[in-house]
Protein backbone atom coordinates (compact mmCIF):
# COMPACT_ATOMS: atom_id res chain seq x y z
CA UNK A 1 0.00 0.00 0.00
CA UNK A 2 1.30 3.24 -1.08
CA UNK A 3 2.32 5.57 1.67
CA UNK A 4 1.80 9.26 2.18
CA UNK A 5 3.23 11.63 4.58
CA UNK A 6 0.90 14.37 6.49
CA UNK A 7 2.82 16.99 4.49
CA UNK A 8 1.79 15.73 1.30
CA UNK A 9 -1.98 14.77 2.26
CA UNK A 10 -2.06 18.81 2.87
CA UNK A 11 -0.61 19.55 -0.28
CA UNK A 12 -2.44 17.88 -2.24
CA UNK A 13 -5.89 19.07 -0.65
CA UNK A 14 -3.75 22.73 -1.48
CA UNK A 15 -3.19 21.37 -5.18
CA UNK A 16 -7.17 20.66 -5.02
CA UNK A 17 -8.40 23.90 -4.10
CA UNK A 18 -5.49 25.54 -6.71
CA UNK A 19 -7.29 23.56 -9.50
CA UNK A 20 -11.19 24.81 -8.14
CA UNK A 21 -9.79 28.20 -9.71
CA UNK A 22 -9.44 26.92 -13.21
CA UNK A 23 -13.36 25.78 -12.77
CA UNK A 24 -14.62 28.35 -15.63
CA UNK A 25 -11.51 28.98 -17.65
CA UNK A 26 -9.97 25.38 -18.58
CA UNK A 27 -12.32 24.49 -21.37
CA UNK A 28 -11.54 21.64 -22.81
CA UNK A 29 -8.36 20.95 -20.64
CA UNK A 30 -8.39 18.96 -17.41
CA UNK A 31 -8.80 21.27 -13.87
CA UNK A 32 -5.34 20.80 -12.27
CA UNK A 33 -3.44 21.82 -9.20
CA UNK A 34 0.20 21.34 -8.18
CA UNK A 35 2.54 22.01 -4.92
CA UNK A 36 6.51 21.64 -4.54
CA UNK A 37 7.29 20.36 -1.13
CA UNK A 38 10.73 20.30 0.39
CA UNK A 39 12.26 20.28 3.95
CA UNK A 40 8.28 20.26 5.90
CA UNK A 41 7.37 23.32 3.79
CA UNK A 42 4.95 23.73 0.77
CA UNK A 43 7.57 26.11 -1.55
CA UNK A 44 5.73 27.15 -4.03
CA UNK A 45 1.48 26.08 -5.89
CA UNK A 46 -0.16 26.86 -8.69
CA UNK A 47 -2.78 25.57 -11.46
CA UNK A 48 -3.61 25.77 -14.89
CA UNK A 49 -5.34 28.37 -15.45
CA UNK A 50 -6.64 28.18 -19.67
CA UNK A 51 -6.13 26.33 -22.72
CA UNK A 52 -2.40 27.88 -24.49
CA UNK A 53 -1.10 28.60 -20.74
CA UNK A 54 1.45 26.86 -18.43
CA UNK A 55 0.30 23.39 -16.94
CA UNK A 56 0.19 23.55 -13.20
CA UNK A 57 3.17 21.42 -12.76
CA UNK A 58 5.08 24.36 -15.20
CA UNK A 59 3.68 26.79 -13.08
CA UNK A 60 5.13 25.59 -9.80
CA UNK A 61 8.55 25.37 -11.74
CA UNK A 62 8.45 28.57 -12.44
CA UNK A 63 8.03 30.48 -9.52
CA UNK A 64 10.93 29.13 -7.50
CA UNK A 65 14.36 28.97 -7.27
CA UNK A 66 16.17 26.16 -9.42
CA UNK A 67 17.86 24.92 -6.68
CA UNK A 68 15.26 24.32 -4.53
CA UNK A 69 12.99 22.68 -7.25
CA UNK A 70 16.11 20.11 -6.91
CA UNK A 71 15.43 16.88 -4.82
CA UNK A 72 11.93 18.67 -4.27
CA UNK A 73 8.34 16.50 -4.34
CA UNK A 74 5.88 17.87 -6.82
CA UNK A 75 2.14 17.14 -5.50
CA UNK A 76 -0.16 17.07 -8.50
CA UNK A 77 -4.07 16.70 -8.78
CA UNK A 78 -3.68 14.35 -12.80
CA UNK A 79 -0.57 12.71 -14.19
CA UNK A 80 2.20 14.96 -15.93
CA UNK A 81 1.74 15.08 -19.37
CA UNK A 82 3.78 12.70 -21.91
CA UNK A 83 3.09 14.59 -25.61
CA UNK A 84 3.68 18.04 -26.79
CA UNK A 85 0.23 19.91 -27.10
CA UNK A 86 -0.56 23.35 -27.05
CA UNK A 87 2.59 23.20 -24.64
CA UNK A 88 5.56 20.93 -23.70
CA UNK A 89 5.51 17.96 -22.01
CA UNK A 90 5.39 18.35 -17.99
CA UNK A 91 6.68 14.80 -17.01
CA UNK A 92 10.00 16.05 -18.90
CA UNK A 93 10.06 19.70 -16.86
CA UNK A 94 9.75 17.73 -14.06
CA UNK A 95 12.81 15.54 -15.27
CA UNK A 96 14.81 18.46 -16.15
CA UNK A 97 13.99 20.28 -12.88
CA UNK A 98 15.50 17.31 -11.08
CA UNK A 99 12.22 17.07 -8.49
CA UNK A 100 13.29 13.68 -6.34
CA UNK A 101 9.41 12.58 -6.14
CA UNK A 102 5.88 13.02 -7.41
CA UNK A 103 2.79 12.61 -5.98
CA UNK A 104 -0.20 12.09 -8.08
CA UNK A 105 -4.23 11.64 -7.31
CA UNK A 106 -4.70 10.09 -10.82
CA UNK A 107 -3.78 8.80 -13.59
CA UNK A 108 -4.58 10.62 -16.69
CA UNK A 109 -7.69 9.18 -18.91
CA UNK A 110 -6.13 11.02 -22.11
CA UNK A 111 -4.92 8.07 -24.54
CA UNK A 112 -2.05 10.68 -25.32
CA UNK A 113 -1.16 10.09 -21.96
CA UNK A 114 -2.56 7.20 -19.53
CA UNK A 115 0.19 6.27 -17.57
CA UNK A 116 3.12 7.08 -20.05
CA UNK A 117 3.79 10.45 -18.03
CA UNK A 118 4.16 8.21 -15.12
CA UNK A 119 6.74 5.64 -16.74
CA UNK A 120 8.28 8.59 -17.80
CA UNK A 121 8.88 9.93 -14.33
CA UNK A 122 10.00 6.35 -13.22
CA UNK A 123 12.68 5.72 -15.93
CA UNK A 124 14.27 8.80 -14.93
CA UNK A 125 14.52 7.27 -11.31
CA UNK A 126 11.75 9.80 -9.99
CA UNK A 127 9.92 7.96 -7.23
CA UNK A 128 6.18 7.77 -8.36
CA UNK A 129 3.35 7.45 -5.85
CA UNK A 130 -0.40 7.29 -7.41
CA UNK A 131 -3.86 7.35 -5.86
CA UNK A 132 -3.47 10.35 -3.14
CA UNK A 133 -7.64 11.80 -2.91
CA UNK A 134 -8.39 10.33 -6.35
CA UNK A 135 -11.87 10.23 -5.85
CA UNK A 136 -11.97 14.13 -5.61
CA UNK A 137 -9.68 14.85 -8.57
CA UNK A 138 -11.46 13.01 -10.38
CA UNK A 139 -14.86 14.77 -9.31
CA UNK A 140 -12.86 17.89 -10.21
CA UNK A 141 -12.60 16.26 -13.84
CA UNK A 142 -15.19 13.98 -14.30
CA UNK A 143 -16.47 16.14 -18.04
CA UNK A 144 -12.79 15.54 -19.33
CA UNK A 145 -12.37 12.13 -17.73
CA UNK A 146 -15.72 11.04 -19.98
CA UNK A 147 -14.76 12.76 -22.79
CA UNK A 148 -11.46 10.35 -22.98
CA UNK A 149 -12.86 7.34 -21.69
CA UNK A 150 -16.84 7.45 -23.72
CA UNK A 151 -16.42 10.21 -26.40
CA UNK A 152 -18.43 12.74 -24.86
CA UNK A 153 -19.10 15.23 -22.60
CA UNK A 154 -20.50 14.79 -18.65
CA UNK A 155 -24.10 15.97 -19.02
CA UNK A 156 -25.86 18.28 -16.47
CA UNK A 157 -29.86 18.16 -16.55
CA UNK A 158 -30.87 21.38 -14.74
CA UNK A 159 -35.09 21.52 -13.95
CA UNK A 160 -36.68 23.80 -11.84
CA UNK A 161 -40.52 23.27 -10.44
CA UNK A 162 -43.08 24.09 -7.80
CA UNK A 163 -43.70 21.80 -4.91
CA UNK A 164 -46.27 19.84 -6.34
CA UNK A 165 -43.73 18.76 -9.58
CA UNK A 166 -45.18 21.50 -12.26
CA UNK A 167 -43.05 23.80 -14.15
CA UNK A 168 -45.41 26.07 -15.92
CA UNK A 169 -49.18 27.26 -15.80
CA UNK A 170 -51.31 25.96 -17.63
CA UNK A 171 -50.87 28.95 -20.76
CA UNK A 172 -47.00 28.04 -20.30
CA UNK A 173 -46.36 31.34 -17.81
CA UNK A 174 -43.21 30.09 -16.26
CA UNK A 175 -40.83 33.12 -15.26
CA UNK A 176 -40.15 32.88 -12.43
CA UNK A 177 -40.91 29.43 -10.59
CA UNK A 178 -37.75 29.58 -8.52
CA UNK A 179 -36.20 33.05 -6.26
CA UNK A 180 -32.54 35.04 -7.76
CA UNK A 181 -30.57 32.47 -5.22
CA UNK A 182 -31.47 29.64 -7.19
CA UNK A 183 -30.99 31.21 -10.98
CA UNK A 184 -27.39 32.74 -9.32
CA UNK A 185 -26.82 28.90 -8.35
CA UNK A 186 -27.75 28.06 -12.08
CA UNK A 187 -25.30 30.57 -13.17
CA UNK A 188 -22.54 28.31 -11.54
CA UNK A 189 -23.58 25.10 -13.58
CA UNK A 190 -23.60 27.45 -16.82
CA UNK A 191 -20.37 28.70 -16.03
CA UNK A 192 -18.53 25.51 -15.24
CA UNK A 193 -19.71 23.84 -18.88
CA UNK A 194 -18.93 24.45 -22.28
CA UNK A 195 -22.29 24.18 -23.88
CA UNK A 196 -25.38 24.86 -23.09
CA UNK A 197 -28.05 22.84 -24.73
CA UNK A 198 -31.82 23.96 -25.32
CA UNK A 199 -34.95 23.05 -28.07
CA UNK A 200 -36.20 25.31 -30.15
CA UNK A 201 -39.81 25.60 -28.29
CA UNK A 202 -38.16 26.91 -25.60
CA UNK A 203 -36.58 29.15 -27.68
CA UNK A 204 -39.71 30.24 -28.83
CA UNK A 205 -41.53 30.37 -25.83
CA UNK A 206 -38.94 31.26 -23.15
CA UNK A 207 -36.72 33.42 -25.44
CA UNK A 208 -33.94 32.80 -23.32
CA UNK A 209 -30.20 34.31 -23.39
CA UNK A 210 -28.72 30.94 -22.15
CA UNK A 211 -25.38 32.97 -21.26
CA UNK A 212 -22.77 32.67 -18.34
CA UNK A 213 -23.37 36.42 -16.11
CA UNK A 214 -20.47 36.20 -14.57
CA UNK A 215 -20.29 39.52 -12.64
CA UNK A 216 -23.52 39.14 -11.06
CA UNK A 217 -23.46 35.62 -10.00
CA UNK A 218 -20.31 36.10 -8.50
CA UNK A 219 -18.65 33.79 -10.13
CA UNK A 220 -14.47 34.45 -9.84
CA UNK A 221 -12.15 33.82 -12.58
CA UNK A 222 -8.30 33.86 -12.82
CA UNK A 223 -6.60 37.31 -13.14
CA UNK A 224 -5.67 38.63 -16.32
CA UNK A 225 -8.22 35.96 -17.87
CA UNK A 226 -11.51 37.24 -19.23
CA UNK A 227 -13.79 34.44 -19.17
CA UNK A 228 -16.17 33.14 -22.11
CA UNK A 229 -19.06 32.34 -23.45
CA UNK A 230 -20.46 28.43 -23.63
CA UNK A 231 -21.46 27.24 -27.21
CA UNK A 232 -25.63 27.81 -26.65
CA UNK A 233 -26.50 24.41 -28.85
CA UNK A 234 -30.34 24.85 -30.44
CA UNK A 235 -31.82 21.48 -31.56
CA UNK A 236 -34.27 22.32 -34.08
CA UNK A 237 -35.56 19.53 -36.43
CA UNK A 238 -37.63 21.69 -39.13
CA UNK A 239 -35.31 24.93 -39.04
CA UNK A 240 -37.86 27.13 -37.28
CA UNK A 241 -34.96 29.44 -35.48
CA UNK A 242 -36.14 32.88 -35.83
CA UNK A 243 -34.08 35.60 -37.21
CA UNK A 244 -33.76 37.72 -33.80
CA UNK A 245 -34.02 37.25 -30.28
CA UNK A 246 -32.60 37.66 -27.12
CA UNK A 247 -30.64 34.21 -27.65
CA UNK A 248 -29.39 35.50 -30.78
CA UNK A 249 -28.87 38.95 -29.51
CA UNK A 250 -26.00 38.02 -26.59
CA UNK A 251 -22.83 37.71 -27.41
CA UNK A 252 -21.37 33.88 -27.67
CA UNK A 253 -21.30 31.13 -30.14
CA UNK A 254 -24.22 29.28 -31.01
CA UNK A 255 -24.12 25.49 -32.99
CA UNK A 256 -28.21 25.42 -34.82
CA UNK A 257 -28.88 22.01 -34.66
CA UNK A 258 -31.44 20.57 -37.59
CA UNK A 259 -32.26 17.40 -39.54
CA UNK A 260 -32.41 19.01 -42.41
CA UNK A 261 -30.13 22.14 -44.73
CA UNK A 262 -32.20 24.85 -43.88
CA UNK A 263 -31.15 28.66 -44.93
CA UNK A 264 -31.17 31.28 -42.41
CA UNK A 265 -29.77 34.60 -42.81
CA UNK A 266 -27.73 34.60 -39.53
CA UNK A 267 -25.98 31.45 -40.86
CA UNK A 268 -24.68 33.36 -44.09
CA UNK A 269 -23.29 36.02 -41.86
CA UNK A 270 -21.49 33.35 -39.78
CA UNK A 271 -23.61 34.39 -36.72
CA UNK A 272 -24.47 31.09 -36.48
CA UNK A 273 -23.15 27.24 -37.77
CA UNK A 274 -25.62 25.04 -38.92
CA UNK A 275 -24.89 21.34 -37.94
CA UNK A 276 -27.50 18.48 -39.67
CA UNK A 277 -27.94 15.79 -37.59
CA UNK A 278 -29.03 12.19 -38.14
CA UNK A 279 -32.04 11.50 -36.61
CA UNK A 280 -33.95 9.00 -35.17
CA UNK A 281 -37.77 8.97 -35.20
CA UNK A 282 -37.61 11.99 -36.63
CA UNK A 283 -36.14 13.80 -33.92
CA UNK A 284 -32.55 14.71 -33.45
CA UNK A 285 -30.28 11.56 -32.38
CA UNK A 286 -29.21 13.06 -29.02
CA UNK A 287 -26.81 10.13 -28.43
CA UNK A 288 -24.68 11.00 -31.72
CA UNK A 289 -25.02 14.99 -30.75
CA UNK A 290 -23.34 14.81 -27.56
CA UNK A 291 -20.40 12.53 -29.96
CA UNK A 292 -20.16 15.48 -31.47
CA UNK A 293 -19.90 17.94 -28.87
CA UNK A 294 -17.25 15.68 -27.57
CA UNK A 295 -15.45 15.46 -31.17
CA UNK A 296 -16.09 19.41 -30.46
CA UNK A 297 -13.67 18.94 -27.21
CA UNK A 298 -16.74 20.18 -24.63
CA UNK A 299 -15.95 18.46 -21.55
CA UNK A 300 -19.43 19.13 -19.77
CA UNK A 301 -22.93 20.00 -21.26
CA UNK A 302 -26.16 21.71 -19.44
CA UNK A 303 -29.30 20.26 -20.64
CA UNK A 304 -31.82 23.40 -19.94
CA UNK A 305 -35.07 22.35 -21.95
CA UNK A 306 -38.33 21.83 -22.17
CA UNK A 307 -40.15 18.55 -20.71
CA UNK A 308 -40.27 16.69 -23.97
CA UNK A 309 -36.42 16.79 -25.07
CA UNK A 310 -35.35 16.21 -20.27
CA UNK A 311 -37.48 13.86 -20.81
CA UNK A 312 -35.43 12.06 -23.47
CA UNK A 313 -32.79 12.51 -21.71
CA UNK A 314 -33.87 10.24 -18.91
CA UNK A 315 -35.59 7.38 -21.11
CA UNK A 316 -32.55 7.39 -23.10
CA UNK A 317 -30.29 7.14 -19.97
CA UNK A 318 -28.06 10.03 -20.78
CA UNK A 319 -28.26 11.82 -17.94
CA UNK A 320 -24.48 11.92 -15.58
CA UNK A 321 -26.08 14.29 -12.91
CA UNK A 322 -29.60 15.64 -12.27
CA UNK A 323 -30.05 19.09 -10.37
CA UNK A 324 -33.82 19.94 -9.70
CA UNK A 325 -34.83 23.24 -8.22
CA UNK A 326 -38.16 22.97 -5.83
CA UNK A 327 -39.60 26.49 -5.28
CA UNK A 328 -42.14 26.81 -2.40
CA UNK A 329 -45.01 27.16 -4.59
CA UNK A 330 -48.06 25.37 -5.77
CA UNK A 331 -49.04 25.43 -9.37
CA UNK A 332 -52.42 22.87 -9.52
CA UNK A 333 -53.63 20.09 -11.33
CA UNK A 334 -53.64 22.11 -14.77
CA UNK A 335 -50.41 22.97 -14.73
CA UNK A 336 -47.42 21.61 -17.02
CA UNK A 337 -45.74 18.64 -15.38
CA UNK A 338 -41.73 18.45 -14.85
CA UNK A 339 -40.40 15.41 -17.67
CA UNK A 340 -42.37 14.09 -20.94
CA UNK A 341 -42.13 10.18 -19.66
CA UNK A 342 -44.86 7.79 -20.00
CA UNK A 343 -43.62 4.24 -17.99
CA UNK A 344 -46.50 1.71 -18.92
CA UNK A 345 -46.05 0.18 -15.66
CA UNK A 346 -44.34 1.06 -12.10
CA UNK A 347 -41.56 -1.79 -12.71
CA UNK A 348 -40.53 0.64 -15.76
CA UNK A 349 -40.32 3.70 -14.34
CA UNK A 350 -36.77 5.14 -14.08
CA UNK A 351 -34.87 4.48 -10.39
CA UNK A 352 -33.12 7.97 -9.43
CA UNK A 353 -31.29 8.01 -6.10
CA UNK A 354 -31.15 11.06 -4.40
CA UNK A 355 -27.04 12.29 -3.80
CA UNK A 356 -28.80 15.90 -1.37
CA UNK A 357 -31.03 18.11 -0.80
CA UNK A 358 -30.22 21.82 0.65
CA UNK A 359 -31.47 25.11 0.41
CA UNK A 360 -30.94 28.15 -1.97
CA UNK A 361 -32.43 31.03 -0.58
CA UNK A 362 -36.04 30.04 -0.67
CA UNK A 363 -36.16 27.27 -2.88
CA UNK A 364 -34.47 23.91 -2.19
CA UNK A 365 -31.69 21.97 -4.46
CA UNK A 366 -32.02 18.25 -5.43
CA UNK A 367 -28.87 16.26 -6.36
CA UNK A 368 -29.39 13.26 -8.32
CA UNK A 369 -28.19 10.70 -10.44
CA UNK A 370 -29.81 7.65 -12.46
CA UNK A 371 -29.97 4.17 -10.62
CA UNK A 372 -28.41 2.73 -12.86
CA UNK A 373 -24.82 4.99 -12.38
CA UNK A 374 -24.81 4.61 -8.53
Amino acid sequence: MTKFTDLERLAMRRALLLAEKGLYTTGENPRVGACLVKDGNIIAQGFHRAPGYPHAEVEVIKQTDASLVRESTCVVTLEPCSHVGKTGPCAQALIDAGVARVVVAMEDPNPLVAGRGLAKLRDANIDVAVGLYSQEAHSLNRGFVSRMIYGRPYVWLKSAASLDGKVAMANGESKWITGPDARRDVQRIRGRCQAIVTGINTVLVDDPQLTVRHNESGLIVPEGLSAKQPLRVILDTQGRLPISNRLLDAAGPILWVTGNKYQHPLWAKRRIEQWVAPLCDGQIDLKILLLELGRRQINEVLFEAGTTLLGRLIEDRLVDQGVLYYAPKLLGQTARSLYDIAPTQLADAPEVIIQRIFEVGEDLRLDWILGTQA
